[in-house]
């Protein structure tokens, strides 16, 4: 069982990773069980870089629609949204947020 999210495969560079594993399998140039070995490193990797790398802190401002937590997963629905980061102010009509329980590789 892997010991991370995979959460992040369905972020805009996971599927374009999935949608490139796809052809090489189709083409034969790669087997499916390397392809999994491929989006299994891709969780670690993410996850690690977005732990050690990012720096940037935002805060934001929104209606809560709605909300709810399953399995240490908890899921927010915002609306109209105002994201403030340093030097930049983002809105929207309406974001989802995941937010899960940190996983510390080699903890139960």
């Amino acid at each position: 069982m892997s010991q991370y999210y995979e959460h992040y495969r369905k972020s805009s560079i996971g599927l374009a990773l999935i949608d490139s594993l796809d052809v090489l399998i189709q083409s034969g140039h790669i087997n499916p069980q390397l392809a999994m070995r491929v989006l299994a490193q891709f969780d670690t990797s993410i996850a690690e870089a977005l732990s050690n790398r990012v720096r940037s802190r935002a805060t934001f401002r929104a209606r809560l629609d709605n909300y709810r937590s399953l399995d240490d997963v908890w899921t927010f629905v915002l609306s109209s949204p105002t994201f403030r980061f340093e030097n930049d102010n983002v809105t929207a009509d309406k974001v989802k947020i995941v937010a899960c329980k940190a996983k510390v590789p080699g903890e139960a």
